[in-house]
């Protein structure tokens, strides 16, 4: 181990020390709240953002604003599928955890919930989410249940991939689809492609021009593809806080895989990101403001590319946590982008 084992109800290592589930909650819910992660409520965001992304490039095809009520949809069905996925992660890893300082005390491996209680708590959070998913356009319902495949995947992927950070990638990133996609309201195609009929017949001629025909346009695609760039960088510099641990239990990192190389990969990264969003805006035809807010988005990621070091995991958690104000800076630049008057 390299670091002192916290007590169960002291806060975990990668919470804030005075973070508002040990502060306010009540101890019997203590437990359930940090097994959703809403302890460190980074996660949320950096779920959530990449959604009200979507929802702000297709409403700014469109000449409008976001639209608040489905941001508000996002934001709470992001706060419920990180919940239910960070339970699942914890069920599948409850092993591995239990030998990793970082993660001994939560709350499977430390024996508060157990691992029926937690898949309990996987099916109400999962639930809650498809409520509001069902409100949505179906092409929106569509990837959302598609995304599940890419949940259930990614606690393997540290078993037989030195990149799950990339599958994170995928993961996470996949809420810019599903915004763009609700934004728009229209989408056939797709739903035809990926219904239980076209999937038994096995016939996949047609998803082609269906994915040509749904509202999944090119920058949509332009921007999951950087933000999946995007969560390799931040999520190798996440993992640069287990690099000891990890070796030890066999898990398997990016940040192991670079080793010394890890600055300058992270930076490579975020220059990757970048160059997608540059064409997300030209494919989107955004207006200047965007590329103004987009140095500051730029700066912002290559401070933290020149300001991580592989030996200093408390700086690593530092500069992970600040990816919140950049996603946020990416957000607010898209929305400077509209341009209202057609």
């Amino acid at each position: 181990m390299t670091a002192a084992v916290p007590l169960p109800d002291a806060p975990l290592p990668d919470a804030a020390p005075t973070n508002w589930v040990d502060r306010f909650a009540p101890a019997a819910l203590r437990p359930w709240l940090k097994l959703g992660r809403f302890d460190r409520p980074t996660g949320i965001w950096l779920l959530m953002l990449p959604g009200w992304q979507g929802i702000a490039l297709a409403d700014a095809m469109e000449h409008r604003l976001p639209q608040p009520g489905l941001l508000f949809d996002v934001f709470v069905g992001a706060a419920l599928m990180r919940a239910a996925g960070c339970a699942y992660n914890d069920i599948i890893d409850r092993d591995i955890d239990a030998r990793v300082a970082r993660t001994a005390m939560r709350p499977i491996p430390a024996g508060q919930i157990s691992v029926r209680q937690a898949w309990g708590f996987v099916i109400a959070c999962c639930l809650a989410s498809l409520a509001i998913l069902l409100t949505l356009p179906p092409t929106a319902v569509a990837l959302g249940a598609a995304s599940l495949a890419l949940v259930a995947a990614y606690p393997f992927m540290k078993r037989i991939t030195w990149w799950p950070q990339a599958w994170l990638g995928l993961t996470f990133n996949w809420g810019a689809l599903l915004g763009f996609s609700a934004a728009t309201g229209v989408g056939p195609g797709l739903w035809r492609a990926v219904a239980p009929g076209v999937i038994g017949s096995g016939d996949w001629r047609f998803l082609g021009q269906a994915l040509a025909d749904s509202s999944l346009q090119w920058p949509a695609l332009l921007l999951y593809a950087s933000g999946l760039f995007w969560t390799l960088g931040y999520d190798t510099i996440y993992a640069i806080q287990d690099l000891e641990d990890d070796a030890l239990a066999g898990v398997k990192s990016s940040a192991r895989r670079l080793g010394a190389h890890a600055p300058l990969a992270i930076l490579g990264f975020y220059l990757a990101s970048l160059a997608l969003l540059l064409a997300t805006g030209a494919a989107a035809a955004l207006g200047p403001a965007f590329y103004v807010l987009l140095i500051a988005y730029g700066i912002q990621l290559c401070s933290q590319a020149r300001r991580v070091r592989t030996d200093d995991g408390a700086r690593a958690l530092r500069l992970f946590k600040s990816n919140s104000w950049a996603g946020l800076i990416l957000f607010a630049a898209i929305v400077a982008g509209t341009r209202l008057i057609r």
